[in-house]
């Protein structure tokens, strides 16, 4: 599997920053809200139409492990990826990485399970074909 991985800038904002001074954690999983819709944006193409009124996904699951606090002076970014396909999900991963001394040091990595969905009529379908060629070739 030879998956599409997309890079996201984050921007820290003021607000994120706890008491402590860093990053509250609650944080990391909007900055990987942010970057799955960036993917889904960048995935987006002539081929490839999501309509998000009649079809397209609902989160079904988050996990999100931490392995250094973010500060606000951190330029930080996020890699997103399908991990694992499914017939009607996916799993997505994310990186959330630093750069220290040209070096990319990872933050916390997430995943999160993505359910294909109709909300016409409620009810879960297949992962479409062309959406499958483009994330994990």
């Amino acid at each position: 599997m030879n998956p599409f991985k997309h890079k996201t800038p984050i921007q820290i904002r003021f607000k994120d920053i706890d008491k402590l001074g860093h990053v509250n954690n609650a944080n990391h999983i909007t900055y990987f809200e942010l970057a799955r819709v960036d993917y889904f944006e960048a995935l987006a193409t002539e081929n490839i139409k999501i309509d998000w009124i009649n079809e397209g996904v609902i989160l079904a699951k988050i996990e999100m492990e931490y392995k250094m606090p973010i500060l606000l002076e951190d330029k930080i970014f996020v890699y997103t990826w399908v991990s694992k396909m499914g017939t009607k999900s996916f799993d997505m991963s994310c990186s959330i990485v630093k750069i220290e001394n040209g070096v990319e040091v990872e933050l916390a990595k997430g995943l999160a399970i993505i359910v294909c969905f109709n909300y016409k009529t409620n009810q879960t379908i297949l992962v479409p074909e062309k959406w499958k060629e483009v994330m994990v070739g």
